[in-house]
């Protein structure tokens, strides 16, 4: 469980700093801003989904078999939960209504709100968080290009809720009653994953027609962990609590314990690594309204300073 928790990518760290380099021709001609944020979405897929399979299975009673059957039903029941309201949401509200943004943004945020609690009522609390996403990537989908306005609305709703997340994460954490040892080890366990996860990462875009520069920044770029750490974090301890087991809830202590040991150590290593290493080991394409579009890669120092500047002012 604690694994899938530290696995996930931050799409908050991410997106944004891919986005700005996108903006700024860097990477663009060989799509690598595209493709880390569509194969960080496809993380944080699979690392909610093999989370919430093991929160069913760890907190189920019965025989083995009918838990691992119960985390199963859980990541089926939330991928199909998704796949409906999805649906619902790319035909309804039709786009000759008025205040289309604001009525999608409503049932967007309240559909989610719906599944997480919903699920929570039926027993099969992992199947929430699963749903949420699927649900939201789907909508995506369908409303195309008109999903911008959405995602302004949606992103300044975040900016309200994001340090209610984050300081209700910190809240839970006693300073003095954690133990040095779990410190510790939970930094030894997060940077051998670091190590692993960057050699692992050059290894399997070793063939995909990259030079060394990119493969680097690829590399660093998978490094940080914010956003699902946050709100996954201490869903076990929450649920340990309600059991009122004390082994339990060491453990789920010791999840959100090293949930945030993550966060601290590398949120802010990687949006620094993204935005110095950016610039300095992406080409930068430059479109030459005399030719129709040229691109000239050795121009992959301009705009350095400006992009450097506003990604390090993201943390």
């Amino acid at each position: 469980m604690c694994s899938f928790v530290l696995a996930a990518v931050s799409p908050a760290v991410v997106v944004p700093s891919m986005l700005l380099l996108q903006k700024e021709g860097l990477g663009v001609e060989k799509g690598i801003p595209t493709l880390l944020m569509a194969a960080g979405s496809f993380d944080d897929i699979l690392a909610i989904t093999g989370f919430s399979t093991c929160l069913g299975i760890t907190f189920s009673t019965g025989a083995m078999w009918m838990n691992i059957l119960k985390g199963l039903l859980e990541v089926v029941g939330g991928v199909i939960a998704g796949l409906i309201l999805g649906l619902f949401l790319c035909c309804f509200p039709s786009n000759d209504q008025e205040d289309l943004v604001l009525t999608r943004t409503i049932l967007l945020l309240g559909l989610s709100i719906f599944s997480v609690f919903f699920s929570h009522v039926i027993g099969f609390a992992g199947a929430g968080g699963l749903s949420t996403l699927v649900l939201a990537f789907l909508a995506a989908l369908g409303w195309k290009t008109e999903k911008a306005p959405v995602a302004a609305m949606v992103g300044r709703s975040w900016d309200v809720f994001q340090p209610l997340l984050f300081g209700l994460i910190g809240a839970e954490i006693r300073i003095a009653s954690l133990s040095p040892s779990t410190v510790g080890l939970g930094l030894a366990c997060i940077s051998i994953g670091l190590v692993i996860r960057l050699l692992v990462t050059f290894a399997l875009v070793h063939f995909a027609g990259f030079n060394l520069k990119e493969k680097i920044f690829i590399s660093v770029a998978w490094l940080p962990k914010a956003t699902v750490q946050a709100a996954i974090g201490s869903k076990a301890l929450d649920m340990a609590r309600e059991e009122g087991d004390e082994t339990l809830i060491k453990f789920g202590l010791d999840v959100l314990t090293l949930a945030v040991l993550a966060i601290l150590v590398t949120a802010p290593i990687g949006a620094l690594g993204i935005g110095l290493a950016g610039p300095r080991l992406l080409d930068r394409q430059v479109k030459d309204d005399a030719e129709g579009g040229a691109t000239d890669p050795s121009c992959n120092m301009v705009g350095q300073e400006k992009v450097n500047t506003a990604l390090e002012s993201k943390l």
